[in-house]
């Protein structure tokens, strides 16, 4: 691998352009025009301009893309994470472009991106799977027929969704058809596709996910697992590793489980095999992300292993050259991610520029008691077009109270102006005494909102 073109932007991008620096690979960085002065273009060795119809979709434009990677001599393309790197269409536009896709094969993103299918085959595999049906094909009475079967509360998700995006929670029947409907048309909208599938509703679940990595030889690792249940609108906001409610026994399992199914579907690459863990410990899964997560960075801590420069590896034909022995947990990390968005205005993006971006002492896109990947500077500006996210913040410590004592520090010394972000609500939470005590689950944010958005009194 001579020359790397990175299909992103923001903080994911610059993240990879830093390993593949230190390994010597060459970086080219994609941009669309309002993006010509952005970190992740500076961060590069090398870029080049793509321009589509609208500036949104400018990293989604697999055509644009491919032929910026051909005029520029990418022998490589890693496509960070979002859309793009669980495109089925992208994997193959690359290999028939002769160019290495850093992710798994067309065939393995098709069948673990569709959530019906990755349900059956994860069943196959031996993988508790959660109760409910695969509604494709189905009338829309025939689904509300077998809701009442499964019993309510019942989920209805988009089966090719993602990002909490056409799912929806009914716990009525008299809800259900007009949440059919609003959930079709989500579907449709965001992926192209309102097929649906209906499943139990786990009551206070937490949700576990296991980072895993494959080589071309058949070996497969995992790195341990990681909270996420801090959620808002099924979108994550905190997330810690290595998960606290597990007990060892369920570990063990879930890990096998996860690997046992990796291994059938004949993964290459970093991926995350996501389960829901009920309160009487059993775990049930979820999905699969065949792709990088946007919280890696916190098992890279606990860990030491710099999981880009082994989908890099991996993906140029190395085999894994460690051993599930040799890894062990090495502490506590937890991740905040801070947002431009206004908390009590249902977390509406914020626009505008940033005047002033004041950080503590950290270390970027490494390992370090202090972890911050960032793709804004001070002066840029928060558009509409993208993702709200400014900057990721990560600490590790020997414990998790350790762990949660150094956010609090760190959350404390950052200054952020011109813009509306979540910094106050994040803090709110790691002082919030369920979460210091570790008893939450899913539906933390929205039985604590009054109180993080300190608005109880006025309420």
């Amino acid at each position: 691998m001579q020359k790397l073109l990175i299909a992103n932007r923001g903080e994911i991008a610059c993240r990879i352009a830093v390993t593949a620096r230190r390994m010597g690979v060459q970086t080219v960085a994609i941009f669309s025009e309002v993006d010509r002065d952005a970190r992740h273009v500076q961060f590069c060795d090398q870029a080049i301009v793509v321009e589509p119809e609208t500036t949104r979709s400018t990293y989604l434009n697999i055509d644009g893309i491919m032929r910026a990677a051909l005029m520029v001599g990418a022998d490589a393309i890693h496509p960070g994470y979002g859309f793009l790197a669980e495109n089925a269409q992208f994997s193959k536009a690359c290999k028939d472009n002769n160019i290495v896709f850093i992710g798994p094969s067309a065939e393995a993103i098709e069948l673990m991106g569709d959530k019906a299918r990755a349900k059956a085959f994860a069943a196959l595999a031996k993988m508790p799977t959660i109760p409910g049906v695969d509604g494709q094909n189905l009338a829309d009475d025939m689904l509300g027929d077998l809701a009442r079967e499964i019993g309510y509360p019942v989920m209805i998700k988009a089966t090719k969704g993602g990002g909490g995006r056409g799912l929806r929670i009914v716990r009525e029947a008299a809800d259900f058809a007009a949440a059919l409907g609003s959930c079709r048309r989500e579907a449709l909208a965001g992926f192209g596709d309102d097929a649906l599938m209906i499943e139990k509703y786990l009551s206070e679940p937490r949700h576990i996910e296991l980072q895993i990595l494959a080589d071309q030889f058949g070996n497969v690792i995992h790195f341990f697992d990681r909270d996420c249940s801090v959620q808002r609108r099924h979108q994550k906001v905190i997330e810690e590793a290595p998960a606290i409610a597990v007990s060892e026994p369920t570990r063990e399992k879930m890990a096998h489980a996860a690997v046992g199914l990796v291994k059938a579907i004949g993964y290459v690459g970093v991926g995350t095999i996501e389960c829901v863990l009920t309160p009487d410990g059993k775990f049930y899964f979820l999905e699969m992300n065949t792709r990088l997560q946007v919280e890696h960075g916190i098992t890279e801590l606990i860990t030491g292993i710099d999981l880009v420069e082994w989908q890099l590896r991996v993906a140029s034909g190395e085999p894994i050259d460690f051993t599930q022995a040799d890894l062990s947990v090495k502490g506590h990390s937890l991740e905040a991610r801070i947002c431009a968005e206004r908390p009590n205005k249902s977390f509406f993006p914020s626009v505008g520029t940033i005047d002033v971006l004041e950080l503590p002492e950290h270390i970027e896109f490494g390992f370090g008691d202090v972890r911050i990947d960032r793709g804004v500077s001070c002066g840029d500006a928060i558009t509409p077009h993208y993702d709200s996210m400014i900057a990721k913040v990560m600490v590790h410590a020997e414990s998790r109270e350790l762990a949660c004592e150094k956010m609090n520090q760190a959350l404390a010394a950052i200054q952020i102006s011109g813009i509306q972000t979540n910094l106050k609500f994040l803090k709110k939470i790691f002082i919030n005494s369920a979460f210091r005590s570790g008893e939450f689950h899913t539906g933390f944010i929205e039985e604590n909102l009054l109180t993080l958005l300190d608005q109880a009194k006025t309420s």
